[in-house]
């Protein structure tokens, strides 16, 4: 009996942890069951790919996702991870000014071919020297 009193104490603390754990898969799962069955077209979703799509069509177990204007893909509905709200740091709007091509300039060495991308009014010294490794 006395063998029994020492288990006790671990047997309730290991059943509690199943039992909390459990309840929370059983939480997420069915969250993840809301999520399928709340998407419409026009929903914004990401993948569990990190994909970014807007959904073009629903179907029973697949839907169409447009990633660029015109470019649709069949996706299972398993693969959404998450609705996207455009307060998520998204902005469709943005303004192609952002990266302006005249900022950079290309520079290529006669050795190696390869093409160095270089901020104006930086020195590009490892371009100088084809076998120095390092800049200083």
């Amino acid at each position: 009996m006395g063998e029994l009193t020492i288990f006790l104490p671990l047997l309730i603390i290991m059943g509690a942890f199943m039992f909390f754990a459990s309840r929370r898969q059983k939480k997420a799962m069915q969250a993840t069951i809301d999520l399928q069955n709340s998407l419409t077209v026009g929903d914004r979703v990401m993948t569990t790919s990190g994909q970014y799509g807007t959904i073009a069509a629903v179907e029973n177990d697949t839907i169409d996702i447009e990633i660029a204007p015109g470019i649709v893909t069949t996706w299972t509905k398993l693969a959404v991870r998450d609705v996207v709200k455009d307060e998520d740091g998204l902005d469709d709007d943005r303004d192609d000014d952002d990266f302006d091509d005249d900022d950079y300039e290309t520079d290529t060495t006669e050795n190696s071919g390869a093409v160095e991308l270089n901020k104006p009014g930086t020195a590009s010294e490892a371009n100088s020297d084809p076998g120095r490794l390092t800049k200083d």
